[in-house]
């Protein structure tokens, strides 16, 4: 079977961090069975606030809960008074002092986690699974990530043998610990079964002790930037314009000297042609005329006539 690593639990204390951070000598598996069912019971109250994640903190006998969520202000309520009572409820159950932290996730498209509760969503409401992970695809890059994968698991469509369909649109290094990944997961739970949801989503590098090369900074150029073409006309104009310059320039002694290559102007070199001959049938025959006749001479003594 595929034995593939949690993209998240790959990057742990390399780029990523735990999303429970506390230490405890005694009553660990107390404290872990507690962050569980907090979290699950989160998730289940707020399922329409769309949660992405859920940090936890225990500072001493305190208790801090960050919510990342792309609707803060289902949570939140109107004045407050939603978030108030979520506090209290939480301080009852876990008998300790709790703050709670909103963190609003400004581009959902770009989050793993919620880009596949919204195509569970669109499955348990009977939508073509295609056209729901296309749509996902799209989004993503529409709004700038990298690479996106989206992979779906199960009876789809209600067929009796259960398959798998998956998109791939850009780059997704998962073999590379400073590639900023996230992975997502979730269920849809349909009338002919369950269809599972995974989905990841590349956002850039994340190089450490220097900039990382994300979504925050500009995309790299695939390509030299174009030139200038109102730079290239008018150096081209000059070209035209300028008058051709003579091989050979003759020095004040004399001599002729030759200019340097570059200085000669380029000029096209034709191959020698030999005029054209007529046929024979062409050519008119002319009389050859007589040679005019000098006068006979007549010595020096004698006058003519």
């Amino acid at each position: 079977m595929g034995q593939k690593v949690h993209p998240y639990g790959f990057r742990l204390g390399f780029t990523k961090t735990w999303r429970s951070r506390w230490f405890a000598k005694q009553d660990y598996a107390k404290l872990l069975r507690e962050d569980l069912e907090l979290k699950n019971s989160l998730r289940e109250r707020l399922k329409a606030a769309g949660v992405s994640s859920i940090e936890v903190d225990r500072p001493g006998n305190k208790l801090r809960i960050t919510i990342h969520t792309s609707r803060p202000g289902i949570i939140i309520g109107r004045k407050g008074a939603e978030i108030e009572k979520l506090k209290q409820d939480l301080a009852k159950k876990t008998k300790r002092e709790v703050f709670i932290d909103i963190q609003e996730v400004h581009k959902p498209e770009l989050d793993a986690q919620l880009v596949s509760e919204s195509i569970a969503l669109q499955l348990e409401k009977r939508v073509a699974f295609r056209r729901a992970m296309r749509k996902a695809v799209d989004s993503a890059l529409r709004f700038g990530c990298k690479g996106i994968k989206v992979r779906v698991s199960g009876r789809l469509n209600g067929a009796e043998i259960a398959r798998t369909e998956w998109y791939l649109q850009g780059q997704l290094p998962l073999h590379t610990l400073r590639a900023d990944i996230d992975y997502g997961f979730s269920q849809a739970y349909t009338t002919y079964g369950v269809i599972g949801i995974k989905c990841w989503v590349y956002k850039g590098e994340i190089l450490p002790g220097a900039q990382g090369r994300g979504l925050r900074n500009e995309p790299e150029p695939r390509r030299a930037p174009r030139p200038d073409r109102d730079r290239d006309r008018d150096r081209d104009r000059d070209r035209r314009d300028r008058s051709p310059r003579p091989a050979f320039v003759s020095d004040v002694a004399g001599g002729a000297v030759q200019q340097a290559p570059g200085e000669m102007a380029r000029q096209a070199i034709l191959p020698p042609m030999a005029a054209p001959v007529q046929p024979a049938w062409k050519q008119e025959t002319k009389p050859e005329a007589a040679e005019p006749t000098a006068p006979p001479a007549t010595p020096e003594g004698e006058k003519s006539e």
